[in-house]
């Protein structure tokens, strides 16, 4: 009997620790993708910017600009270089701080006191060029709270699956550019970052490397990630983005659902592929105005 009695005994508290495991995997999960909330529990938008403008002399370099992200989205802030683009994720990060205007960063008016929640990759690409793959990343690990063996882990990961871990224990001048710009792709997202503030993501990349980081990009929202990406090409932001805003000379010109955009201002617009002449574009009665770009024209028809 108690023989009999240890082995149920036994069995019971095996099956425990098994139920506690699911439970707590179970509780992970959860909390993973849990909206970020206040105080209060009322759900918080992770990026909200209310009329900030930011001058450097005369230049008005951002002019009463708000917008605002939720978790999991991706948000493309698009224009054409010069735009205001960088001056306002440098305000975001407070780098910089806007003249006037106010920005909450999952609720904080102070992006420094969560910087272990973002990951940016800034327009000007810059990196230890005398260290070590491994040891730059180990060290920007570090910066981020990772342990060693956290970073080691996810810096392995990265380096195998972007192609630089034959390159690990290289120094970073030795690297092309392009390699140079996955290695800080790498460091941006490997401490898992809630926020992820991308600028110019795929400058100086060949299609390969671009639709690699775009990929990946994807797959970062799946898994909650909240993105913001600047850049000047549509057919990025088309592609990846949930909502967009086009800023001009530090102006918002459009902003909204980039489907909801693209009903509402795409159906007089066309892509038009052509051979021979372009001479059947002037004087014609149902265009509006076109640009030519050789081997192909954009053309906004008329109402």
């Amino acid at each position: 009997i108690l023989i009999h009695f240890y082995s149920v005994k036994q069995k019971a508290n095996k099956e425990n620790k098994i139920r506690k495991k699911q439970l707590t995997s179970i509780l992970d999960k959860l909390f993973q993708t849990t909206n970020i909330t206040d105080e209060n529990g009322v759900f918080m938008k992770v990026l909200e910017v209310n009329n900030i403008c930011k001058s450097f002399g005369e230049l008005k370099a951002v002019n009463d600009v708000s917008f605002s992200i939720e978790e999991g989205h991706v948000f493309g802030l698009l224009g054409p270089n010069g735009a205001g683009k960088t001056t306002t994720i440098r305000m975001v990060m407070n780098i910089i701080i806007p003249d006037s205007g106010k920005i909450a960063v999952m609720g904080e008016d102070d992006a420094r006191k969560i910087n272990n929640m973002i990951g940016y990759l800034p327009e000007e690409r810059g990196i230890y060029r005398k260290m070590k793959l491994g040891e730059v990343l180990h060290f920007l690990g570090e910066l981020k709270s990772m342990s060693r063996s956290s970073a080691e882990k996810e810096m392995n990961y990265w380096l195998d699956r972007l192609g630089l871990m034959e390159w690990k224990k290289k120094k970073i001048e030795e690297l092309s550019k392009g390699m140079q710009q996955k290695l800080q792709f790498i460091a941006t997202i490997l401490h898992k970052p809630k926020l992820l503030i991308l600028d110019e993501p795929f400058l100086g990349l060949d299609p390969l490397n671009a639709t690699m980081i775009k990929e990946i990009i994807m797959e970062q929202k799946k898994a909650g990630t909240t993105i913001i990406f600047s850049t000047h090409q549509m057919e990025s932001a088309e592609k990846l983005c949930d909502e967009i805003m086009l800023i001009n000379k530090g102006k918002s010109i459009l902003s909204g659902n980039i489907h909801q955009l693209k009903d509402g201002f795409g159906k007089r617009n066309i892509h038009l592929k052509y051979d021979g002449a372009d001479d059947f574009l002037d004087n014609n009665a149902m265009i509006l105005k076109y640009d030519n770009f050789g081997n192909y024209v954009e053309v906004q028809l008329k109402e």
